[in-house]
């Protein structure tokens, strides 16, 4: 049977107020076209369909006429929230998304509950088990470990363990005779992060070893991390990326979708197929005449610039009227103490508020997990809640 991985789309994002919805249909009108030309089985998105839990009605439209294109193909379409998503609402919807034929899971649960989800392939009428894990943060993962495995989370004191015993209620539901797949959103540890990820939610205590996954898994379809890449372990485990660039930290990522290839008694094969519709990302040095002197050469990329020269008044002014698809401009920090930097910020390394916070510690002494520990949950909180805000 044949499946299309996918995951990461972040319909909704804009970037540096840049609307970048019709450059998102694009982009799913593509791997809409490779589903239906490539004539899969199933289509697995792993999580991150919106850029925030609450969506807008454009957001929403969008990716919803997609997951019914898909569907009305005769395609199994297999749907899993990430962290930016809202589990609650996908669950909400999970009823009438079943009419459709689109299988949308918001929130982990038993292999007895619907936590697998069985179909048979259409093409070789092959079985088909694909145990579904949506995000799990680490105060729901406690959760749903003791729903599921009967786990009493007193007991367990790492967020791996947690995770390791929901697989494994999950993929006790394995069965020689078919095609076994799990799809999850979530970090393993040692994956290269592709630049627009969430980290709060990302690293810290959210990492998993890729040796939680079992040999008898044909392919682990993975969600969270925005660059491809494969994450040796004793079965296929992929990060599929994301199909577009989301900011100029993915500006060097390659955008495909995952095509799988797997019979029960093979090992999965694995194919790349590249996304073109998403308009690139160009971080670009230079003054303001290098800048300037072939607005063409750029293409239809989004710029971000960084100014090799003293600022002086109206130059923000001057390159966004030379440059249209420029975003942001920047001053060298050679340059940032000369010159007017009215609107225009400093070239400067991201520090995450993980980092942010630990450098502090160090400044004032502090070396107590205890306190790492529950600045991570309350940074995990606000973030949620600020996007369902």
């Amino acid at each position: 049977m044949k499946f299309l991985h996918t995951s990461d789309w972040h319909i909704g994002k804009t970037l540096k107020g840049r609307n970048r919805l019709e450059e998102q249909t694009g982009v799913l009108q593509e791997i809409t076209q490779i589903a239906i030309g490539q004539d899969v089985d199933a289509v697995l998105i792993a999580g991150d369909l919106y850029e925030n839990a609450a969506p807008t009605a454009e957001a929403q439209r969008l990716v919803v006429r997609t997951l019914l294109r898909l569907a009305k193909q005769g395609i199994e379409v297999i749907v899993i929230a990430g962290n930016h998503d809202h589990g609650a609402t996908f669950e909400a919807y999970r009823p009438l998304m079943n009419v459709a034929g689109i299988h949308v899971y918001g929130q982990a649960r038993a292999a007895s509950q619907g936590g697998v989800h069985t179909f048979r392939a259409r093409s070789t009428d092959e079985p088909v088990n694909v145990a579904v894990l949506p995000f799990l943060s680490q105060r729901y993962a406690v959760r749903a470990a003791e729903i599921i495995a009967n786990t009493p989370s007193q007991n367990v004191g790492a967020y791996d363990q947690l995770v390791r015993d929901v697989l494994a209620n999950l993929t006790g539901a394995f069965t020689p005779d078919a095609v076994n797949i799990i799809m999850a959103h979530l970090t393993c540890t040692g994956g290269t992060f592709g630049g627009g990820e969430r980290p709060a939610q990302s690293i810290m205590e959210y990492h998993v070893p890729a040796a939680i996954f079992p040999v008898d898994a044909h392919y682990v379809a993975l969600g969270h991390l925005h660059r491809r890449q494969h994450i040796p372990a004793a079965c296929p485990v992929h990060y599929s990326g994301s199909p577009y660039a989301i900011d100029f930290g993915e500006q060097n990522n390659i955008n495909v979708v995952c095509l799988v290839e797997a019979t029960p008694g093979t090992p999965a094969q694995i194919t790349d197929i590249p996304v073109t519709a998403g308009r690139g990302l160009r971080t670009v040095e230079g003054t303001v005449a290098q800048l300037t002197a072939d607005p063409a050469g750029y293409g239809e990329d989004y710029l971000r610039l960084v100014v090799t020269q003293p600022a002086y008044a109206g130059m923000r002014d001057d390159l966004y009227e030379a440059l249209p698809n420029a975003l942001q401009i920047l001053i060298h920090p050679d340059h940032a103490s000369t010159g007017a930097t009215a609107g225009i910020g400093v070239h400067q390394p991201v520090r995450t508020p993980a980092q942010l916070f630990a450098d502090y510690c160090d400044s004032v002494g502090v070396s107590d997990s205890r306190v790492t520990d529950l600045f991570n949950q309350l940074h995990d909180d606000l973030t949620r809640s600020t996007a369902r805000s």
